[in-house]
């Protein structure tokens, strides 16, 4: 094993556990009813996870999709709530009994429901309606792995924005509450540029634009440098030729400037200076909704940008890197083995990467996993212990 095969699993291995096979998250079982095209079902899901094999377009990718709903509340594949609601149906809702705690003890029940109607989302926790929805978040502690992870490597900034903000909503205490602020007051903000409105009706939003948005570049840039030497290390025991970066590039000038205190300075003076332009073009021209992630090819000078210049495989490794180091913040933020969702993970990988992210997976601490394949052989993650479900039109055999 080389040193970045050791270091990307000595990553996941942050944390000592009590015993080989203890799981501080489990999920127990889980109810369907007018998900996307999967029947109704109540299932008991094994302690170790399942594999669950079937051809393409009969429902595997959904049923990870529901499971994953739990923990955000909102689909991975980018899909609005009415399109999850079947199509003979009115109404969704996904339940799952969780087991938590450090001796696996404490259960919960996480539900979710959306009605056409109305266009009603209601989440419960033990039959309980939290306060907000955020309070209801993170729950499983589960990571989904999917082939169209590749877009948060090919996609524009916003894509890379969105895997931060969902990696830290879930895992960074008060960072959801500082984003939403941070939306809103843009949102007014940038209707008073629209309208034209006096320059001291724009200026009278900047305060809070300022505090909010100090505290969610703080945070993802607080993470990307904590993060930036495991993205590395995985990449390389993946790709077995070389490494790559990730850097957080802010549209604020931050000069060096890390803390809140530092980044509110930095940004109020980054809004007096772009006064003209914002004026020019109606709307807010800098801050943490303008910033982006660059993912780089380790290399001469500042090394290729992946999005750019990386090859298909390169940006696969690198998207499936940027996974395992939100498995690695799972563990560490809140030590917890993650539960981890993979989408026929291996479909699109060579056969040298598939095998190394296999060794990764089979050696990192974490809790079940539950997979998809379209036929037996391809069950390759903990292929010896995960039971094998069958599923054909959105009806599962377990």
């Amino acid at each position: 094993m080389g040193w970045s095969e050791a270091l990307c699993i000595v990553s996941f291995n942050h944390a000592p556990k009590e015993s080989t096979d203890s799981v501080r998250v489990r999920l127990k079982g889980l109810s369907l009813r007018g998900f996307r095209n999967l029947e109704q079902h109540d299932l008991e899901i094994p302690r170790e996870g399942a594999a669950l094999v079937g051809n393409n377009a009969q429902g595997k990718s959904s049923f990870l999709e529901a499971i994953y709903y739990l923990e955000t509340f909102r689909s991975f594949r980018g899909a609005r709530d009415d399109q999850l609601v079947a199509f003979d149906q009115d109404v969704f809702r996904v339940s799952g009994t969780v087991e938590s705690g450090a001796e696996v003890g404490g259960i919960n029940t996480i539900t979710a429901a959306f009605a056409r109607e109305g266009k009603r989302k209601k989440a419960t926790i033990d039959g309980e309606e939290p306060q907000r929805l955020g309070d209801a978040i993170g729950r499983l502690a589960a990571v989904i792995f999917s082939p169209a992870d590749i877009e948060l490597v090919s996609g524009g900034p916003s894509e890379r924005r969105r895997f931060l903000d969902i990696v830290l909503s879930l895992n960074e205490p008060g960072y959801l509450t500082a984003l939403q602020e941070y939306r809103q007051v843009l949102s007014r903000r940038n209707a008073a540029l629209k309208a034209h409105q006096p320059r001291a009706a724009v200026i009278a939003w900047n305060a809070g634009l300022v505090r909010s948005g100090a505290r969610v570049i703080a945070a993802r840039l607080a993470w990307v440098e904590e993060s930036r030497p495991s993205f590395g290390a995985c990449y390389a025991a993946i790709s077995g030729e070389g490494s790559a970066s990730m850097t957080y590039r802010s549209s604020v000038a931050l000069d060096g400037a890390c803390s809140e205190e530092e980044i509110e300075v930095a940004f109020r003076r980054a809004l007096d200076e772009s006064a003209e332009r914002e004026s020019r073009n109606a709307t807010t021209v800098v801050g943490p909704h303008r910033d982006e992630v660059r993912l780089r090819l380790s290399g001469s000078g500042n090394g290729l940008d992946l999005r750019a210049y990386g090859s298909g495989g390169q940006r696969r490794t690198a998207a499936l890197s940027l996974r395992l180091v939100e498995a690695h913040t799972i563990r560490t933020r809140r030590d917890t083995e993650p539960l981890m969702l993979l989408d026929d993970v291996f479909a699109e990988l060579d056969a040298g990467r598939s095998e190394r992210v296999l060794e990764l997976m089979d050696s990192a601490d974490v809790g079940q996993v539950v997979l998809t394949a379209p036929k037996e052989s391809d069950v390759r993650v903990r292929k010896d212990v995960l039971p094998r479900w069958r599923i054909e039109a959105g009806r599962i055999e377990s």
